[in-house]
């Protein structure tokens, strides 16, 4: 892969880790140390060696046990594909990446079963994650330069993406939410606004507005590990269903036990990535695709009208 020229003065080592986000500052070292890094065509093995910009990396491993990914055959939802990318539908309960717990039943495990050339890929081609129980569109590379460009994409903030949540209380108006995120102080599995997080930028506006909920329309603008999730929380809004970040009872007054029910067993982020758009990283084309909300959402939106009649 080539290095782009806004890297031109840093170190190999910070270059690494602006290309593969999801790897330890420690690992890409050690990569470098045992020779596995090249720079235009020459080993590398010192990690502060200096970076000018237009380069040629080479880096001659296989990723984090990818090697050892067993390929899976999980029915995937394809909206799209064509020989440099893939846009999936991902569903509510399915990881994304392998982990402990999650070793064969995973997005990646699918992917390698589908297209055994995203082995060679780096993180098997994904480009971006959803939650486990966050439903929606997300984009696959199947080469390695589609990978590259959209990465870069991603990075630089060209990506469009649009997201439906259903939060908790009435929110009058849409807005801009311009809070830092970062690891939550005392629970380190969660996120928080905390003031010297890293920058956060969430844009929303209402999309329907219920007596005791509202469906808003969410475009980031920053992609950091939970952000909606935090954000609304923050504001305190939390989205229903969210096992991490709505832990108080919200439930609005004089529901049915039909209604109460519904709101108990809906027990997932109430969150669709609905929209995905992006330049084509072969045509220079400008792309975009919409998946429609899950059955689980449109029923319980159902209900909320339902019960909103009901209290008229």
């Amino acid at each position: 892969m080539e290095v782009d020229d806004i890297h031109a003065g840093e170190r190999l080592d910070k270059v690494l880790a602006a290309y593969f986000p999801d790897l330890s500052r420690s690992r890409l070292q050690a990569w470098i140390k045992n020779g596995q890094v090249k720079v235009d065509e020459v080993v590398a093995n010192k990690p502060k060696h200096k970076i000018l910009g237009g380069e040629m990396l080479q880096v001659e491993t296989t990723l984090e046990d990818q090697g050892e990914w067993q390929a899976t055959d999980i029915s995937l939802n394809v909206h799209y594909e064509d020989e440099h990318l893939a846009i999936i539908n991902k569903p509510v309960g399915l990881v994304v990446h392998p982990a402990p717990g999650h070793y064969t039943d995973t997005l990646v495990n699918g992917l390698l079963y589908r297209y055994p050339e995203l082995r060679k890929l780096a993180r098997a081609g994904i480009v971006h994650r959803l939650d486990k129980d966050t439903s929606g569109i997300l984009v696959v590379a199947k080469t390695a330069e589609a990978h590259n460009h959209l990465v870069s994409q991603l990075q630089e903030r060209e990506f469009h993406r649009e997201y439906l949540a259903l939060v908790h209380g009435e929110i009058v108006a849409g807005d801009t939410i311009d809070l830092p995120i970062g690891r939550h102080p005392v629970s380190r599995k969660k996120m928080a606004v905390v003031e010297h997080g890293k920058e956060a930028v969430t844009h929303y506006r209402i999309a329907e507005k219920f007596k005791d909920f509202t469906l808003v329309q969410v475009k980031l603008e920053t992609g950091r590990t939970h952000q909606i999730r935090v954000h609304f929380s923050y504001l305190k809004h939390p989205l229903v269903g969210d096992p991490v970040y709505c832990v108080k009872n919200l439930k609005p007054k004089g529901m049915s036990e039909s209604f109460t029910n519904i709101l108990d067993n809906f027990r997932r982020q109430a969150l669709h990535a609905k929209i995905l758009g992006l330049t084509h990283p072969a045509s220079g084309e400008w792309m975009q695709w919409e998946c429609d909300i899950p059955q689980d959402m449109v029923e319980l939106m159902d209900a909320i009208r339902v019960h909103d009649a009901a209290k008229s």
